[in-house]
């Protein structure tokens, strides 16, 4: 079921949160990786302890840049598309960047990987599933959106079409694909820009400022360690019967984003209070958001045996080590 030992991934956003992740992971046990990344997200110093290593390039570009990517592609044996504009915040303030890159930019990819016959594993989102409060949600599970004039719905629709020429390809000309929806990665390496609740709650809790929740804080979420999405990616890469499928990925443990803030004030000792922030201030006027997201993930768990170890206690710990070290605050 494993790719041959010693394969060569290309990695698109490899530089970023989970693809430095999984780099390592791949790098660990023998692969060769090759990390095409624009850093406008991902960041040099998330792989800054692998350059140098004799299995690892490192192309500074962009999944728009037809002819790199072609080259990368040709040389690689199987694809890991990460590349994406993310973030609520990201998406919201810049809503033609991230609509460009979600979908030429994945276009541009999924061609290549069929021009030259790989495998390819396009990571989508939670995202797709709109405003679906209902839950678990399956992989079948309607999309439920709001209006095009919302913003916070683009970067849905884009990840849609992803998945949509992704699955067209596979069907009418072969390609062997597989689809990952990631629900609410988190852990060591993630940015607290662009909306990221974890990383941007814990920082303010760390540097004794108020921790501000978007609206009402009563909307619950599901957060799964970046180790164990990483775990997931590596078997369904490793497993035949993956291809042509799509897979939710995710922790079942769900948290109001109230709760979420009082037990990192907890955990850090902090003082902090929460400061309560409208969604028309924090992102637009007409902002909206679903109640809750949980996925259901028996089908990947049936597959390869899949299923989260590090808890809602270990991510936190983790996060909160890490905004310590880099923001030079000693360790309680």
């Amino acid at each position: 079921m494993r790719n041959p030992v010693g394969s060569t991934f290309l990695i698109t956003g490899g530089s970023g949160f989970i693809g430095s992740h999984l780099t390592d992971a791949l790098l660990a046990r023998g692969d060769s990786v090759v990390i095409l990344d624009n850093l406008s997200t991902g960041r040099v110093a998330n792989i800054e302890h692998a350059i140098g290593h004799p299995r690892l390039r490192f192309f500074h570009g962009s999944v728009l840049d037809e002819l790199m990517v072609d080259e990368l592609v040709h040389q690689c044996d199987v694809v890991v598309h990460l590349a994406a504009a993310v973030g609520v915040k990201l998406i919201v303030e810049q809503p033609l960047r991230s609509i460009t890159t979600n979908i030429r930019g994945s276009e541009i990819v999924i061609e290549a990987a069929h021009r030259y016959r790989r495998k390819i594993l396009l990571t989508s989102t939670s995202e797709i599933y709109g405003k679906n409060s209902d839950g678990p949600l399956t992989e079948l599970s309607d999309r439920i959106l709001g209006s095009p004039a919302v913003v916070r719905w683009a970067y849905s629709t884009a990840k849609a079409v992803d998945e949509i020429l992704a699955n067209a390809y596979h069907k009418e000309r072969g390609l062997p694909t597989i689809i990952v929806r990631l629900f609410n990665t988190v852990g060591p390496r993630q940015s607290p820009a662009y909306g990221m609740v974890i990383p941007r709650l814990v920082r303010q809790a760390v540097a004794g400022v108020p921790l501000t929740v978007y609206g009402d804080g009563t909307q619950t979420r599901c957060f799964a360690h970046v180790a164990d999405v990483v775990d997931a990616l590596l078997r369904l890469l490793d497993h035949d019967q993956a291809v042509g499928q799509t897979f939710n990925v995710g922790c079942d443990e769900e948290v109001s984003i109230l709760e979420l803030a009082k037990h990192i004030i907890d955990q850090v000792g902090t003082a902090s209070g929460i400061d309560y922030i409208p969604y028309a201030e924090a992102y637009e006027e007409g902002f909206e958001d679903m109640a809750r997201r949980v996925p259901e993930t028996s089908k990947i768990r049936a597959l390869t045996g899949w299923a989260p170890r590090r808890t809602f206690t270990d991510i936190l710990a983790d996060t909160i080590a890490e905004a310590r070290e880099d923001m030079g605050v000693p360790r309680r």
